[in-house]
């Protein structure tokens, strides 16, 4: 795939726009401007007729309040379009309200973040929302690879960079030299596996039932992967199961530490995998450059510490996790000859 001879036209700040379409939040980089829109990746439809009510945030703010009628959903799930209607009308209004405010001269090139283990139909799906919702070409990058770009690893040199992403529906691990993904492993476990996990054990230890919205705060204020100083409570409120009337519960850190074990032991799974089909020169590569990780899912408190442990690497966790894929793929806007070849069409 050969990337498109600028012209003086794309050189406009506008006319190229980069996409981090995740499970949990969308954020869109604008050239020469940044990032121009961080918004949950929720919608709210009218049932009767499929009437869209409120889009990212705003939309946000219904999950589990909305009446007989009204369904506030993600369409995406574990990284990649679950809804193609919804995910194009949500896209469609995102880029609209970018190119209303920038008043775009042509129609924008764009490049989307997809999980690295995504299929050909996923990526179709990916490509036909993009051009509905206005964009004039699609390209996609691998989340990790951007990941990598945007937490300023080298990825164009011979030398082994590893960056495990932890997303809201992905996790991805990859090791990556000479602008390419020499081993990777992508697992549909994220931070809202580790939601679920908490609605569980909720569910299961006090027959009290909570909503995700609920379950990310708990796991955000409290959660834990690993034993930390200053162990944390606070107060969970939800409907009896039993009773069915509301109810509050006090809870503590080593609750929902023990309530997230299993998804944490899944990523941590799945970084050993890694490792182990690794090529020997690359792995000693990490050995003296360690491990970078990214995404929200790596803000949980003691994951970089439970990590190390089992890996015996030195981890970081990237000044901004949250922005590191779309922060990437803007790098890859400002200079197409340095990582064309880690574009696909």
């Amino acid at each position: 795939m050969r990337w498109p001879k600028l012209s003086l036209g794309s050189l406009l700040p506008a006319n190229e726009i980069a996409v981090d379409l995740g499970t949990s939040n969308t954020l869109v980089y604008v050239r020469g401007e940044g990032i121009v829109l961080n918004e949950p990746s929720v919608v709210a439809v009218e049932q009767a007729t499929s009437r869209i009510k409120g889009i990212g945030l705003e939309a946000k703010r219904m999950l589990g309040r909305t009446p007989d009628g009204i369904l506030a959903v993600r369409p995406l799930k574990d990284g990649v379009i679950a809804d193609f209607d919804v995910t194009e009308r949500m896209l469609r209004y995102f880029l609209e309200s970018i190119i209303q405010k920038h008043v775009f001269k042509v129609k924008p090139k764009v490049i989307v973040c997809v999980p690295s283990g995504i299929t050909e139909v996923e990526k179709r799906a990916v490509r036909d929302s993009a051009q509905s919702a206005g964009a004039k070409e699609v390209y996609m990058v691998a989340e990790p690879m951007a990941a990598a770009i945007g937490v300023g690893l080298p990825v164009e040199t011979p030398t082994g960079n590893m960056v495990i992403d932890v997303g809201g529906g992905t996790t991805e691990i990859a090791v990556i030299a000479l602008s390419g993904i020499v081993s990777d492993t992508s697992i549909r476990t994220g931070g809202d596996e580790l939601d679920q996990a908490i609605v569980q054990f909720m569910r299961k230890n006090y027959n009290l039932l909570i909503g995700e919205p609920t379950a990310e705060l708990i796991k955000i204020q409290i959660g834990s992967a690993a034993p930390m100083d200053g162990d944390k409570e606070m107060e969970a409120k939800g409907r009896d199961l039993v009773s069915g009337i509301p109810k509050v519960v006090r809870i503590h850190s080593s609750e929902i530490r023990e309530a997230i074990q299993e998804p944490v032991q899944q990523i941590v799974d799945a970084v050993r995998h890694t490792l182990e089909i690794t090529p020997p020169e690359l792995a000693s590569d990490i050995v003296d450059r360690g491990i970078v990780m990214a995404g929200g899912g790596s803000l949980i408190r003691g994951l970089d510490v439970v990590l190390s442990q089992e890996t015996s690497l030195p981890i970081r966790v990237d000044e901004d996790p949250l922005t590191c894929v779309v922060r990437g793929t803007g790098r890859i806007l400002d200079d197409p000859d340095k990582y064309r070849s880690v574009l696909t069409s």
